[in-house]
């Protein structure tokens, strides 16, 4: 056990791998904020994800005879608007139809996952190589490793800007107030008359283009490809960092860090002590129910000192 849990930290590497997770999983995760404080679980982040790396590799490589900042604004701008629009076909639905948008979002990623996979494996798959996946992008738009031989990159010194980015809006800003009260009260919201429009489409806009950011970093600085399958985990893991913090972004990076270090021990652990990914996946459900469990037992022990105190 001891191995575990601070095996980790015994090279470079798995350091850098955990941190690398952090990043993907904090900026998705921020996307998740926005959901959650406007009152709609997304439940479509892994399309979203891999929808945004799709397209930023394609891009990247089509676009290779620009400039490499041109290229880079151009792809990450088409990696923003693909997932922005992927999230908004749940904001149309849920404007039109009143659909449940934890429904349609998850709908709309299981449709998308198998057209991205056919063409990633297809029509799209790279010449060079055995892989599935798309070229290989230009090295001029890859973001180096400061971490070798780890794909931990630059991209980390963003995490705390993109964090108070996001408090700063949902919580000094007249449109996060009103987007968090129509998650806490809607028919307050709307008596008040706020548009209910308004909210579904620019917090699930938000989300997606976070999403959208997380498959670009992690095809310029992890992959430099878009490798099939890349996306798994990601969305769950960065929805369940959200929902450890209370969807508040300044707390983030805590539940993000300790679930990266938890599923990067887990791997770890599995292949040097020669189990079974399901082994892996047990240990870390375990710790997450334990950190579910302690967070729903401060919560009750907080709700009844409120009480009390109102009590009195």
């Amino acid at each position: 056990m001891q191995d575990f849990l601070t095996g980790i930290f015994s090279s470079g590497y798995y350091i850098g791998s955990m941190l690398n997770m952090f990043v993907l999983m904090t900026i998705a995760g921020l996307g998740n904020c926005i959901c959650l404080k406007a009152g709609f679980f997304n439940l479509g982040g892994e399309g979203q994800v891999y929808l945004g790396g799709f397209t930023a590799a394609i891009c990247l490589d089509a676009f290779k005879f620009l400039p490499p900042v041109l290229n880079i604004i151009l792809s990450l701008a088409a990696a923003l608007i693909a997932s922005g629009l992927l999230a908004g076909i749940s904001a149309l639905l849920n404007s039109l139809k009143n659909a449940s948008v934890l429904l349609t979002t998850f709908l709309c990623s299981a449709a998308v996952i198998p057209v991205i996979d056919y063409l990633v494996s297809g029509p799209l798959r790279t010449k060079t190589g055995n892989l599935l996946c798309t070229a290989v992008i230009p090295q001029a738009v890859q973001l180096s490793s400061i971490l070798k031989p780890s794909p931990l990159n630059l991209s980390i010194t963003i995490i705390p800007l993109l964090c108070f980015c996001v408090w700063y809006v949902m919580y000094r800003t007249n449109t996060g107030r009103r987007m968090q009260l129509f998650g806490q009260a809607r028919e307050f919201a709307l008596y008040c008359g706020y548009s209910a429009r308004k909210n579904v489409y620019g917090s699930m806009i938000a989300a997606g283009m976070f999403h959208g950011l997380c498959g670009f970093i992690a095809v310029t600085g992890t992959y430099f490809c878009c490798p099939q399958g890349f996306y798994t985990g990601m969305g769950w893991n960065a929805l369940s960092a959200s929902l450890f913090c209370n969807a508040v972004p300044s707390f983030l990076v805590i539940p993000s860090l300790i679930l990266s270090w938890l599923y990067t021990s887990a791997s770890r652990y599995s292949l040097l002590h020669n189990l079974g990914y399901d082994i892996s996946g047990i240990l870390q459900g375990i710790v997450v129910f334990i950190v579910s469990a302690i967070t729903v037992v401060i919560r009750i022990i907080s709700q009844k000192k409120n009480i009390s105190e109102v009590n009195k």
